[in-house]
């Protein structure tokens, strides 16, 4: 009998996370590798619809309905389940390197005492492991790493597979939630919904970017206007997030979200590796700053040198105006 893959599925706004779909292809290819099988989980109050959207990229996907994850921390209940699937005889489980995938991962690490590999960009199977890939000093070397026991945890990068569906859909088991959360699942006392964030940065095919060159938190004001117009999500480097001009939500890099739209405009980003880290894998890059020896010259498909409040604006009125205003 070969490995059992897991793959932890992440709803939002009722609908399977797009990157989870990648993690689920790849999870799907790494098994047929191996001569193993691979499984699917989704842990939500209501589950039955994202349950679905996931068995459409594997063969089979356990749909538990936990009502408590409405009101607490939803990775705490996602590992009991993962947990209790591993009694089953999974070997290896794979999470989208969401904020949320990384908090599954942690509280299994612990759990379960098994080794882990952040990250992935890629993934093999080599022999009777996987084998993974990861960027290291902002793209510029890539690693190759294996888990030395039989069993593993492994977080997916965006981009390290192209979200494929199965030939055929699989099958949804519906089941109950474990008896208690795997760790003490916190309260949730209050949501507050961020303005501006209907599309989130990981799904958004134009990212919008301010670095510190935007001055302040006025100089979001552009940002926003541009995302607009472009039909796109502000994003921030992790400066602008530090200084306060803009929540941490929208921090994109190593420490924040990793985004891999079809456009990334960055203004007045300067490319410091960790935000580096979080964008590179953009299908294409424009950048406007004033500095022409900023980092960011170096992997920008486009590099505008000059004032982005120059720049900016006028790019804002050429939209407007071949779109008729």
């Amino acid at each position: 009998m070969g490995p059992v893959l897991l793959v932890i599925g992440e709803a939002a706004d009722g609908h399977l996370v797009k990157l989870c779909a990648e993690v689920a292809t790849l999870a799907r290819t790494l098994a047929e590798a191996a001569g193993g099988s691979v499984v699917g989980l989704v842990v939500d109050a209501a589950p039955d619809a994202v349950a679905a959207e996931l068995a459409a990229y594997l063969p089979r996907v356990v749909a538990v309905t936990a009502p408590a994850t409405a009101d607490e921390t939803w990775a705490a209940h996602a590992a009991a389940s993962a947990r209790g699937l591993v009694d089953e005889g999974v070997t290896h489980v794979l999470a989208a390197a969401t904020l949320d995938g990384r908090d599954v991962a942690g509280i299994l690490v612990g759990l379960l005492d098994w080794g882990l590999l952040a990250n992935a960009a890629g993934a093999t199977w080599d022999g009777d492991a996987p084998v993974v890939e990861a960027m290291v000093l902002a793209g510029k070397a890539v690693t190759r790493s294996t888990l030395t026991g039989p069993t593993g945890i492994i977080t997916v990068h965006p981009g390290a597979a192209t979200a494929t569906e199965a030939a055929a859909a699989g099958t949804v088991e519906a089941r109950d939630p474990e008896a208690v959360p795997a760790v003490p699942a916190a309260v949730i006392i209050d949501r507050v919904a961020e303005a501006g964030a209907e599309v989130s940065l990981e799904e958004a095919r134009v990212v919008v970017v301010g670095g510190r060159g935007v001055g302040g938190p006025e100089g979001f004001a552009l940002v926003d206007e541009l995302a607009g117009l472009l039909g796109g999500v502000t994003g921030a480097s992790r400066a602008s997030v530090d200084a306060g001009w803009i929540p941490y939500a929208r921090q994109v890099g190593q420490t924040g979200k990793i985004v891999r739209p079809a456009l990334y405009l960055g203004l007045g980003v300067s490319g410091a590796m960790q935000h580096r880290v979080g964008m590179q894998g953009s299908e294409s890059i424009v950048v406007i700053n004033k500095d022409p020896d900023a980092p960011m010259a170096e992997i920008a498909d486009l590099f505008v040198v000059g004032d982005l409040f120059e720049v900016g604006p006028a790019l804002a009125d050429e939209i407007r105006s071949r779109r008729g205003g």
